[in-house]
């Protein structure tokens, strides 16, 4: 009974040391489809984050954006995405990590 009370608290301490996670992976949040849309999730201070958004504007990109700092939707899905800094953008399915106008405007011209 005692071995059976310690593993019971075990399994409690890592499920909340990993809550995170686990919930991430309980409820995964939605990740932008292959519809043409464009998701990009940054944080209300980073520079390149700004510039993204003035990329989107200058060509008529419709977005969504969600502030990793400020949505739990936004924050699980940006680590559901791998997500490691900011701007990550969606586009079409396609993950593009960092600044990348190239990448963003060819996710987004491409079929």
């Amino acid at each position: 009974m005692k071995r059976a009370l310690t593993l019971l608290a075990l399994t409690g301490l890592f499920a909340w040391q990993h809550r995170e996670r686990l919930d991430a992976w309980l409820h995964p949040a939605p990740v932008a489809s292959g519809s043409g849309e464009v998701v990009l999730y940054a944080t209300s201070w980073c520079g390149y984050c700004a510039k993204t958004r003035a990329l989107l504007k200058e060509h008529a990109i419709p977005y969504r954006e969600w502030d990793v700092e400020q949505s739990d939707e936004g924050r699980r899905a940006f680590r559901a995405l791998g997500g490691r800094g900011v701007p990550l953008v969606v586009v079409r399915g396609t993950v593009i990590a960092g600044y990348d106008p190239d990448g963003v405007l060819a996710a987004y011209r491409a079929p």
